[in-house]
């Protein structure tokens, strides 16, 4: 998956790998995690592949330049093309058999997991309104309309996980 997020990044143009890591924090950050241990790796690989080159910068951080070729455009355009598939949540995994754990640690683990919802409601709250302002300066909103989206899906969707565990730290009715 790290493949095809730093390929879309550079769909856009040009970037490090610095850079590449920052725009997925930024952008698809909050449902997806790339650390610099598994982003090198795969620009390694897309590189060998054919589908990113490697431009060697001479300024003195020696950071490498990464742009798409042919094949990897058409490589990320098939994937987005293949039907849409609902990842594996593991935490939801870890529930099924929580009646196995002491409630202290049940419930323990239920608030940090509902306090990092929390916290992300509040990163998609302060995006949604930086990227409201930006958009209204841009002429063609629409060109947005699928990244807006996602944020907006993102948003919706940490609430709903954020009442679910509510109900479940207080064993209501689901």
């Amino acid at each position: 998956m790290v493949e095809y997020v730093s390929l879309g990044i550079v769909m856009e143009g040009q970037k490090s790998g610095y850079e590449i890591k920052k725009i997925a924090e930024q952008t698809v950050g909050l449902f997806f995690k790339m650390s610099y241990g598994s982003l090198y790796p795969a620009l390694n690989r897309l590189v060998a592949a054919g589908r990113l080159t490697e431009e060697e910068t001479n300024n003195s951080k020696n950071k490498k330049l990464y742009a798409i070729t042919e094949q990897g455009r058409g490589h990320f355009l098939e994937w987005l093309k293949e039907p849409l598939q609902s990842n594996r949540r593991e935490h939801l995994l870890k529930l099924f058999f929580y009646d196995y754990l002491e409630e202290e640690i049940r419930k323990r683990n239920l608030q940090a997991f509902q306090h990092s919802l929390q916290n992300g409601i509040s990163r998609m709250e302060s995006l949604k309104t930086i990227v409201s302002k930006e958009l209204e300066q841009l002429p063609n909103k629409d060109d947005y309309y699928y990244r807006v989206s996602v944020m907006h899906y993102g948003l919706q969707f940490f609430k709903m996980e954020h009442a679910f565990f509510t109900k479940m730290i207080d064993k209501e009715e689901l």
